[in-house]
């Protein structure tokens, strides 16, 4: 194909989302109007499932489906990362030195650590019945652990952060959502349908899948977003062989 067809190819599409656009701007619903179809119909369908929080039901239970698809570009991204910053054979890690602290920034990353761990805990866990949820409470808890890298030192991060673990974290927590899926169809109705008891409405036991497919995100987002600090944080490398080593043997 040629540069100038390339060029026609993509000017036509182009000119089609733009028609597409427009013509969904016109029809959209007067700003402040008191018409809003699509809020309506989410409101009703979290009150009937049990689901306080509008936005959760909408995100685990109406398009559950397109959830997925974010989840798995996180882990995709994640997994990337891994690959590429991978240590190879010409290289070697050096442990990076100790830097001094002040001392109220180490007493306030020590308290705060438990507080934010259990913070986002408490986002994760009400997920479905109050602003946030997994996406968000994963990230709470992924970088309220490396509090310990600005209150101690790079060491005691790692001691508390065994990479591996947290990457097979990770894939469970991609695996678990796509499971919990598979379990709408093994019950005969549709894949990651809400099939589970509705419970009380406004407890932590409502909402049937959408609190589990929360937790199943919150573990995956918090797995991959430390996994990913810590691709970038070890990046403190050495070439052991670099070019001038290699001349220099060579001489």
């Amino acid at each position: 194909m040629s540069r100038r067809l390339r060029m026609w190819v993509l000017a036509t599409g182009g000119f089609a989302v733009a028609v597409l656009l427009v013509a969904a701007y016109v029809r959209l619903p007067r700003f402040g109007g008191e018409r809003h179809p699509y809020g309506e119909r989410a409101v009703a369908a979290a009150l009937s499932r049990h689901t306080a929080n509008a936005i959760s039901s909408v995100n685990f239970d109406l398009r559950a489906f397109d959830t997925l698809g974010e989840e798995s570009i996180l882990f995709g991204a994640v997994l990337g990362t891994v690959v590429l910053l991978r240590q190879t054979r010409d290289e070697r890690e050096v442990p990076p030195a100790p830097a001094r602290i002040a001392p109220p920034v180490r007493r306030y990353a020590r308290i705060m650590l438990p507080v934010a761990l259990l913070c986002g805990l408490y986002v994760i866990a009400h997920g479905q019945l109050s602003p946030g949820g997994g996406f968000q409470g994963g990230v709470v808890l992924a970088t309220a652990l490396h509090l310990l890298y600005i209150g101690a030192d790079y060491r005691a991060l790692e001691r508390l952060r065994p990479v591996g673990q947290y990457e097979v974290a990770d894939a469970v927590g991609e695996a678990a959502y796509v499971v919990l899926g598979i379990a709408g169809l093994v019950g005969g109705s549709a894949f990651l349908a809400n099939t589970l008891p509705l419970g009380t409405f406004n407890t932590l036991a409502s909402g049937g899948t959408v609190p589990l497919l929360n937790a199943a995100v919150g573990m995956e987002v918090a797995a991959a977003v430390v996994v990913l600090l810590a691709r970038f944080l070890d990046q403190a490398v050495e070439i052991e062989q670099g070019p001038a080593r290699k001349e220099g043997k060579q001489s």
